[in-house]
């Protein structure tokens, strides 16, 4: 008796599929630019940009003189003065933006240089160890507990009209320590490495080996620790304007808010004299927070996926996730069918 093909495939699913050849998988493109794709970063990254573009250009679109004086003394936002004017009838406005560019400047000069020591005295005393890790491990730990911003104060109250490079070098000279002892750290973690093992038994110098071996490894921990450094460095320099150690000639935000609190502004209810410049400094915080958080999330694939609710399957369906439920990929054993997702309850202990 013969027994029709349709019947054994309905009998056994998938058996006829089986002698059809498989459909051959499409090839994973590979993504680019993953690190802009998230939505943090990309965030901070647009809002970062800004900044930047009225630093370079804000001195040439302030509608005023930021220290030329008017008749209109401490007047409201208007028209003619969109964030109002001081006792003095000098604009806010024009000042943020002639101030931008200091706060800038000395935030990522001073980050740079914070950054290049850590990086240089870090992975110099946690690759070369011995001695020497001994020695600039203890340079790190004298400068980690000197308290910065009095030893700041200090060195720019004897320096009288100190300029914006000589505080961002001074910022930079006391703000490296913590990310160095952060990268010392990753520096041992990597030196014993099987990447690292085969270039030094293959007769890579020193240099070598640090600048193509354990550098590339280690560039999203130095980028997290300059935005660090940037957002420290900023908010220094804006505390060191705003309690009046640093020059006040210049104009910066910080120097705004000293105006402001040294004219009482706060008693006169002339709340356009401060709150620009303190959303000014928030939003600048944020922008750098949030590439900071974009950094970490690129280099963790568990603080990437956190929080996701959907999958996508094999077949490219997406699938919700329930909450207090595990996804568990079920693959059927014929090959042309789907996987299924099936939610399995998460065990809990009992309390």
């Amino acid at each position: 008796m013969t027994i029709p093909t349709s019947s054994i495939e309905q009998v056994i699913p998938g058996q006829g599929a089986m002698a059809q050849p498989s459909a051959k998988p499409a090839k994973a493109k590979r993504q680019r630019f993953l690190f802009v794709r998230n939505t943090k970063a990309a965030t901070g990254l647009v809002v970062l940009g800004v900044y930047v573009l009225l630093a370079i250009i804000g001195p040439w679109i302030a509608p005023y003189d930021p220290s030329g004086r008017s008749n209109d003394l401490v007047q409201g936002p208007s028209a003619a003065h969109w964030f109002g004017t001081t006792h003095l009838g000098q604009d806010i406005f024009s000042q943020i933006l002639v101030g931008t560019r200091s706060v800038m400047y000395v935030g990522f000069l001073a980050g740079l240089i914070a950054t290049t020591l850590s990086v240089l005295i870090g992975v110099t005393a946690g690759y070369l160890g011995g001695k020497t890790d001994d020695s600039l491990s203890a340079l790190t730990n004298v400068i980690l507990v000197i308290p910065a911003i009095p030893l700041m104060i200090i060195i720019t109250s004897v320096l009288n009209n100190a300029s914006d490079t000589l505080i961002a070098v001074v910022i930079g000279l006391t703000s490296w320590s913590w990310n160095a002892r952060v990268l010392r750290a990753q520096t041992l973690s990597l030196r014993r490495r099987d990447f690292v093992e085969a270039s030094r038994a293959s007769g890579e110098t020193t240099w070598r080996i640090v600048i193509f071996e354990l550098l590339p490894n280690l560039t999203a921990v130095i980028a997290s620790g300059l935005v660090g450094t940037v957002i420290y460095a900023v908010l220094s320099e804006i505390t060191l304007a705003f309690i009046g150690i640093t020059s006040n000639d210049g104009w910066n935000w910080g120097t705004i808010l000293f105006w402001a609190q040294g004219q009482q502004a706060l008693g006169q209810h002339a709340w356009w004299w401060f709150v620009p410049a303190g959303l000014a400094i928030a939003c600048l915080g944020t922008a750098l927070s949030l590439i900071n958080f974009g950094i970490d999330e690129f280099v963790s694939p568990r603080l990437r996926s956190a929080g996701k609710t959907k999958l996508k399957t094999a077949a490219g369906h997406t699938v919700r996730m329930r909450i207090g439920f595990t996804p568990v990929l079920e693959n059927s054993a014929a090959p042309h069918t789907h996987a299924r997702v099936i939610s399995t309850p998460v065990m809990r202990e009992a309390k």
